[in-house]
């Protein structure tokens, strides 16, 4: 537990940003199409990620110990740099999630953009590959803490997609957005504080 129950907050802090993929899932959900299906594909996809930052990061700092403290500075930065944005984001409020204005999707065009907004988000490599992969060598346990981070991903998609019709009420106030913006910037940051007092 040492090493899961942090593998699992960080990778459901990482994933609680509001981003395209989030808001594909979200309004999916909403429209009850394919639910299943995307949670599937989006929990699948960041496992694979998270996999191969865990196991690359990991063999890589036992080789080059310096790398390891590179990492942990490099990760520590782009925490406070991710922690800032969603706090300006909260500061100047006004993100609201549109749900009108999209016809039904099939299946197989569902699961493209699920795959297109994943694996072709320069952000998703960011916090898989690299921030995972770099804080999983602070760990003894990387695997627990690799398995903590990957079924974080699958519970947040799939409350994301079945629990949307709930969120939906919400999600339509903009006010929502600012304070989860809030919680995700500071979750950053002490994530961010604890890196560098390591």
């Amino acid at each position: 537990m040492l090493s899961f129950l942090p593998g699992f907050l960080l990778g459901f802090s990482l994933i609680l940003a509001i981003g395209a993929q989030n808001a594909f899932v979200l309004r999916q959900g909403l429209r009850r199409e394919h639910v299943f299906w995307l949670c599937l594909t989006c929990g699948f996809s960041d496992a694979l990620l998270i996999a191969g930052g865990v196991a690359g990061f990991g063999a890589l700092a036992e080789a080059v110990p310096l790398f390891e403290t590179a990492m942990r500075f490099g990760g520590a930065g782009f925490l406070i740099w991710y922690g800032w944005r969603n706090a300006r984001s909260a500061w100047r409020g006004g993100a609201v999630l549109a749900m009108e204005g999209q016809a039904a999707q099939s299946l197989r065009s569902a699961l493209f953009t699920c795959l297109a907004l994943t694996w072709l988000n320069p952000h998703v490599y960011l916090d898989t590959v690299v921030l995972i992969g770099s804080i999983s060598a602070q760990y003894p346990d990387r695997l627990h803490f690799a398995l903590g981070a990957m079924i974080a991903s699958f519970v947040f998609f799939f409350s994301l997609g079945y629990g949307a019709r709930l969120l939906s009420p919400f999600f339509a106030n903009p006010r929502a957005w600012q304070m989860l913006d809030a919680v995700i910037a500071l979750t950053m940051w002490s994530i961010a504080v604890k890196l560098l007092l390591l």
